[in-house]
């Protein structure tokens, strides 16, 4: 699998035109090669150029990850003195003759540090943006892939229903938080997951992107639980709303709306359909019920080893689906100083719609 992925990268510098890319730790990079390494003040960079042996600079310390791999690569390692850092990198950018190329970068994941590294390991050369590219490797998931992302998405519905009998009035945000991620760890996701659970009520689950605070859940409160679990690097990202107790009759209206529109969004989630019509699908539910303007986000994002990577379910994203594809579906509406709702799942489009990865149920359901 790893040999294939190489070679579509190559295929991919030919067509994109660049003679190389460079990789730090994050999720291309272990994509590519299988290999994982945490960002640190030790550098490490992949070099990957057209039709040779790909280089690796990394500290004496990570070499037991490199000792035994299935395909070939150079090693340029370098021990603790910062000093003999540089010579590893020009070592690495010699051996495959860059400077003077065009090397593409992930803007997104390239720090500063490794950049001037390999800078000045080949000051001639030119550094484009290679995100495109990159993430064309990874928009298309394969079998395996999806098959670790269906993993992940029962591992995070365990862990909640898991954690659901434990929701009491009284209990703060964090409270409930760190019971839910310790519930994702015993129903097995991966050591390193894809983000911190949102847990957020009352005012506060208005708010999309809140963090759990030391506010005590209220009857009357929707909570929001926002979570994912990961499972061999894959991730799950979904989004379930409560009922405190007993709640006012315009926040059931609202979830029942947000309900609908989540429906919609996955009914309209098909090959060869343009990301936009997803998202103007749940969006119109929302609008047609006269709360338009509290839907402030796009109707999805592409997950996958990332919690936000392509495709993008936004109105003016033309992309068109394809078979692998992988998103949420998540629409929201948010009253602040008051309440909010979001209903978040995951899908996957198939050649004749999208396989729901997700079925945990949907309906407003009271805890506390």
């Amino acid at each position: 699998m790893t040999q294939t992925r190489l070679d579509k990268l190559n295929a991919s510098l030919s067509t994109g035109g660049l003679d190389s890319v460079i990789l730090n730790p994050g999720p291309t990079l272990k994509y590519l090669t299988g290999l994982n390494f945490h960002l640190m003040e030790r550098p490490i960079v992949l070099f990957f150029a057209k039709d040779q042996t790909p280089a690796l600079v990394l500290p004496e310390l990570e070499l037991q990850k490199v000792a035994n791999l299935p395909y070939k690569l150079q090693v340029f390692s370098y021990p603790e003195n910062p000093a003999e850092w540089d010579a590893a990198f020009r070592k690495a950018a010699q051996s495959l003759n860059l400077d003077g190329k065009r090397i593409g970068v992930e803007s997104r994941q390239l720090r500063l540090l490794e950049f001037r590294y390999v800078k000045n390991a080949a000051p001639e050369a030119d550094f484009p943006d290679a995100g495109d590219a990159l993430s064309q490797l990874r928009l298309r998931k394969d079998r395996t892939e999806v098959e670790a992302m269906r993993r992940a998405v029962q591992i995070a519905q365990s862990a909640l229903e898991a954690t659901i009998p434990l929701i009491k009035i009284g209990m703060t945000e964090k409270e409930l938080s760190a019971e839910l991620m310790m519930q994702l760890f015993k129903h097995g996701s991966d050591p390193e997951m894809p983000f911190s659970p949102i847990v957020s009520s009352g005012p506060n689950s208005a708010n999309p992107h809140a963090s759990p605070s030391d506010r005590k859940l209220q009857a009357g409160d929707l909570l929001v639980v926002d979570w994912g679990a990961a499972h061999d690097g894959y991730i799950s990202d979904l989004t379930r709303t409560f009922a405190v107790g007993e709640v006012d009759a315009e926040y059931e209206k609202i979830h029942k709306i947000t309900q609908e529109a989540n429906a919609a969004g996955r009914a309209a989630s098909k090959p060869g359909v343009p990301c936009a019509n997803v998202d103007k699908a749940a969006r119109d539910v929302i609008e047609k019920a006269g709360y338009g303007k509290y839907f402030t986000h796009r109707t999805g994002h592409g997950i996958g080893m990332e919690g936000h990577e392509d495709p993008y379910m936004r109105g003016d994203n033309m992309q068109l689906l394809e078979l692998g594809m992988a998103f949420t579906v998540e629409p929201g509406i948010y009253l602040a100083g008051k309440n909010g709702v979001r209903i978040e799942d995951n899908v996957v489009i198939t050649e004749t719609g999208a396989d729901v990865l997700s079925d945990m149920p949907r309906e407003m359901r009271v805890v506390g």
